[in-house]
């Protein structure tokens, strides 16, 4: 097993303090105690999650200990929210005290793993080969794999089928921007609202951008380029016209949610986690994959957690902590999980086609996730919080009419590879 490379911790372990002091962390554990013990067998392993919504009376809590039982131990569950997750991880990294299993966001694998604080998948002896990899390769750093998805979301285009039908638009003919933005003329037309999105100074924003960069050709290395000009220009072309409500600058994904179920618009771009929300909704509701800007589906970002092994001192643990791990890494255990939550994907081919023989209404969003990308994925690793927060500022400037796409994504390129280099 790997050893920790100790002065990268202690840089990491100081910005999480810095960054501490701006989150808090959930009120299930005031140290997020490692409770290890001294047992290696039947003894307690300790788990971390960033899912302080789901309490111990949960199917979530269930989910875990049942993992934790068919390795015959029994499982400390902590929750956290995800910023405090990652600085806590980072914290415990430092003094010795890492949990037994980590589930992660995404994102912050690659953080985790420069540390040294992580194990590799291969490390740990786990097989990775049914693992969809446009899914793994967002815990992928300098060609080594540092966890497994443990499912994904991703977005989509929701669209409200009363509204389209008013307004004489197939959802079947939005098939690129072209036909998107002729749909958005037609239903504002017809008296509706256009196009709902989130385009907030925050993760988020960036998070909702991407499929309209990625689907313009456009790569995070090259934010200035003209196809990421284009995809900007896009967003705020709809504002010009009408189309979007100047809201989306201040928008979270919730509150375009919130737009969205006041009947009013025709679209939003919104995410997995929605589904059953939409099913309820007063109005009938159908999706769209985001379409490329010349044709096809636009890779949307992944969303979703990654389950990791921190390196621990008491190295005879690693054999439980794996039993763990694959419990929640079967094909079966991936649909249990989506079960359980509801919107995620399972990560494999198999269990996607277990899922679907269960749900076939989620064939869309299996569609979606199969076209989707990693967002530290093209080697961009723990370069990415510093890209992606110079390109929602980028988009934040542009709505606003502070700046023109062109000129705010020059900026931004600036900003990137100042902060990287």
């Amino acid at each position: 097993m790997q050893h920790l490379r100790r002065k990268h911790l202690i840089v990491a372990a100081t910005a999480a303090i810095t960054l501490g002091a701006l989150s808090a962390c959930s009120s299930d554990g005031d140290d997020g105690g490692d409770g290890m013990g001294d047992d290696t067998a039947g003894g307690t392993y300790t788990w971390w999650d960033p899912y302080p919504q789901h309490d111990g009376s949960s199917d979530w809590e269930a989910r875990v200990q049942a993992c934790g039982e068919a390795a015959g131990v029994t499982i400390d569950r902590t929750a956290y929210d995800t910023t405090a997750l990652t600085n806590q991880a980072l914290l415990s990294a430092q003094e010795g005290t890492s949990p037994d299993v980590i589930l992660i966001d995404n994102p912050a694998v690659s953080t985790l793993a420069d540390t040294g604080m992580l194990t590799t998948v291969d490390e740990f002896g786990l097989d990775t080969s049914a693992i969809d990899e446009n899914l793994l390769n967002a815990g992928v750093v300098d060609g080594e794999a540092y966890g497994i998805p443990i499912g994904a979301n991703t977005l989509s285009l929701y669209y409200n089928a009363e509204v389209l039908a008013d307004a004489g638009v197939d959802p079947a003919s939005i098939t690129d921007w072209e036909s998107l933005t002729a749909a958005l003329e037609q239903v504002t037309g017809a008296g509706h609202q256009g196009i709902t999105f989130s385009g907030i100074g925050t993760e988020e924003g960036s998070f909702q951008f991407l499929p309209w960069f990625w689907g313009s050709g456009a790569d995070l290395t090259d934010l200035a380029s003209d196809e990421a000009v284009a995809a900007l220009e896009l967003w705020t072309g709809w504002l010009d016209e009408g189309y979007a409500p100047n809201t989306v600058i201040n928008n979270s994904q919730n509150t375009v949610w919130e737009e969205f179920l006041t009947g009013n618009f025709a679209f939003a771009e919104n995410g997995t986690w929605q589904v059953n929300s939409a099913a309820e909704a007063e109005f009938e509701t159908g999706i769209v994959q985001l379409p490329a800007r010349n044709g096809g589906v636009a890779p949307a970002p992944t969303g979703g957690e990654f389950i990791v092994a921190p390196v621990q001192e008491e190295t005879a643990r690693y054999d439980v902590t794996r039993e763990i791990v694959e419990c929640m890494t079967t094909p079966e255990g991936f649909v249990e999980t989506a079960t359980t939550f509801a919107y995620y994907i399972p990560p494999t081919a198999d269990g996607q086609e277990q899922l679907l023989a269960e749900n076939a209404d989620l064939e869309p969003w299996v569609e979606a996730v199969r076209n989707a990308k990693g967002r530290t994925s093209d080697g961009l690793g723990s370069d990415y919080p510093v890209i992606s927060e110079a390109l929602w500022t980028a988009v934040q400037n542009a709505l606003s009419g502070a700046a023109t796409p062109a000129e705010a994504l020059e900026q931004a390129q600036a900003d990137a590879e100042a902060g990287t280099s």
